[in-house]
């Protein structure tokens, strides 16, 4: 993105042509005419500077990370944990300890619900999501209220396609014990003011968690600004490879909350009879990308 203000800057205007230099795959042509992607939506391209950052490390510096004394692998972790801070300050969280690396927003919606949500609601709780919601938002809590016998809700949209407010305030009530919302809509592209929503919610003493699948590519995100307690993103949608995402949490929450996967450097020491569990950000990244699987 910063090589398409760089072109946008200099020239007063955007250089379509050397936009599309950036992204190698926008050299092929489909039918015989030049390729036109439109499915941005979906996941993006990748420019060419992510394609040759990723063939760079697999070149020089590829070894598993917090794993090992050596060289590649004390290079592997500065990388990985440098990515965690630029994270940060990305999204302007408190704290690394609030960055937990997943593989999408997928994965860091099911993390909050089972990680979070399971041991904390019951019998008679609710969820309440919009109607605008993408299915990796209204699943994982119809998981969860089958696991839990919680309920739940479903705020309606108005004909223009934005979240109702006030119906939306109307169905806050005391069993509310979650409000899972997109910041952006997928299917509408409907921006939803959250902040608003979320100081409904935060009046009762709600977590709000944010879908920003779709938010992150387009606009500035300040978690702090926002005061979520969840925020979820994909790096596939925003030219960053597949395979990866962030799930900022507030760390008082993530604190309290159980490890989700065992595995990998969630562990800080293990025996049959007993395991000690790694502090944040590790305990939820039983696997931790693509230098640490198995």
């Amino acid at each position: 993105m910063n090589a398409v203000h760089a072109v946008a800057s200099a020239t007063g205007a955007l250089d379509v042509a050397a936009i599309r230099r950036d992204f190698p795959v926008l050299e092929r042509t489909v039918r015989g005419l030049p390729l036109s992607y439109l499915d941005n939506a979906a996941s993006s391209q990748r420019p060419r500077a992510v394609i040759e950052a990723i063939s760079h490390y697999y070149e020089t510096s590829h070894a598993n990370v917090h794993r090992g004394v050596h060289t590649l692998s004390q290079e592997a972790t500065d990388l990985f944990e440098g990515a965690r801070e630029k994270v940060r300050r990305f999204i302007n969280a408190k704290s690394t300890r609030e960055i937990i690396f997943v593989r999408g927003t997928t994965e860091a919606i099911n993390l909050v619900a089972q990680s979070y949500g399971r041991p904390t609601l019951g019998t008679g709780d609710e969820i309440l999501v919009s109607r605008l919601e993408h299915h990796a938002n209204i699943v994982p809590w119809q998981i969860l209220c089958q696991q839990t016998g919680a309920t739940l809700k479903v705020a309606p949209i108005t004909r223009p396609g934005e979240v109702d407010f006030d119906e939306f305030a109307a169905l806050l009530s005391p069993r509310t014990k979650l409000v899972a919302l997109a910041h952006v809509s997928n299917a509408l592209g409907t921006v939803i003011p959250v902040r608003r929503f979320i100081a409904a919610a935060r009046t009762r003493g709600v977590p709000v968690l944010l879908d920003g699948a779709q938010a992150v590519p387009h606009m500035t995100v300040d978690v702090q600004a926002l005061d979520c307690d969840f925020y979820a993103f994909s790096g596939h949608k925003m030219c960053g490879p597949t395979g990866i995402g962030v799930l900022y949490g507030r760390e008082s929450l993530l604190s309290a909350m159980p490890p989700w996967q065992g595995g990998g450097d969630m562990i800080l020491a293990v025996s049959f009879e007993n395991t000690v569990y790694n502090g944040l950000p590790y305990k939820f990244e039983a696997e931790r990308s693509i230098t640490s699987k198995r």
